[in-house]
């Protein structure tokens, strides 16, 4: 949808650059140090940060450019890179107030997130993706208020390469094929190398959580190989519990067994990615390794 008005606000004051924002990763600044119908240039170089915008007024256009690392190869060949696509979320706060984000692609702006006070919608996670050579930005437009006082637009904002954005949360454009589908031996192998964590445990039980659409899977884990962050946290194997969130519809019951669970960190909770049976990884990670076809070496039993 083409939005021609707010558009050309931007076009019109191109020239009128406010200060550029001195961090990498995050940004705070209040609409009330900008001239009368300016637009803010904001630049970023983070993977994840936030954006804390106080009495909105004007408009913002941030451009995001994260250095992203490559996959490392392993000593057994294998790796691999990245095609160049990256896949972005952002996440606003309860309270998202005074303006509307948009996402900016080739001149045209699709609306994100709106005006708390204008919608009734619940905050929800929105994602996309840059392909190679293509060039995007975040619009946010303030929207007219006669009291600016307790306006805040705040949002998080993640970028990941394609090797982990497998599974898309954007809770509004929802695959359930890509997401619920069991990983091939290869998808499985690179998991192990590039996941934000590697467990692997048991099942004690899954709940629902529908505000999110999610399925929260309480893991007791027997072995942590690799976590980002503490999400699986205890003192001995029998303690060591995390939770990992899944899609509703992808089904996931309690069960016997033990699984290898791998998965990325988005916005501080860990998802699912892919999570074979140990049995089934152990054969496949063997006869992988048998012929030096293995990403990268995992310590296992």
């Amino acid at each position: 949808m083409h939005f021609l008005g707010i558009y050309s606000i931007w076009i019109v004051f191109h020239a009128a650059l406010c200060n550029y924002s001195e961090d990498q990763c995050s940004w705070k600044g209040s609409g009330l140090s900008q001239q009368q119908g300016s637009v803010e240039q904001i630049s970023l170089h983070c993977s994840e940060g936030t954006l804390d915008w106080l009495y909105p007024k004007g408009a913002l256009r941030l451009t995001l450019s994260p250095r992203l690392p490559s996959i490392a190869v392993g000593p057994g060949g294998g790796g691999g890179g990245s095609s160049g696509l990256i896949t972005a979320c952002v996440k606003a706060s309860e309270n998202f107030h005074g303006a509307q984000l948009y996402l900016e692609r080739d001149g045209v702006l699709e609306l994100l997130v709106g005006d708390r006070l204008e919608t009734s919608l619940p905050p929800s996670v929105r994602c996309f993706s840059r392909a190679p050579g293509e060039t995007l930005a975040l619009f946010l437009q303030a929207t007219p208020h006669q009291d600016i006082s307790r306006r805040t637009a705040s949002f998080r904002y993640e970028l990941r390469g394609d090797w982990t954005a497998r599974l898309s949360l954007d809770s509004n454009h929802i695959s359930t094929f890509d997401a619920c589908r069991p990983c091939n031996n290869t998808e499985i192998l690179m998991a192990v190398c590039t996941s934000d964590f590697v467990v692997r445990g048991n099942i004690r039980s899954v709940q629902e959580d529908e505000n999110l659409r999610a399925a929260v899977i309480k893991v007791s884990a027997t072995r942590v190989f690799r976590q980002k962050y503490a999400l699986f946290t205890g003192t001995s194997r029998v303690s060591t519990r995390g939770e990992i969130r899944t899609l509703l519809q992808c089904g996931v019951k309690p069960g016997p067994g033990s699984f290898l669970f791998t998965g990325r960190v988005h916005f501080g909770e860990a998802w699912l990615g892919c999570a074979p049976r140990y049995k089934d990884f152990l054969h496949a990670y063997t006869a992988a390794k048998a012929v030096q076809e293995i990403p990268c070496e995992l310590p296992v039993d």
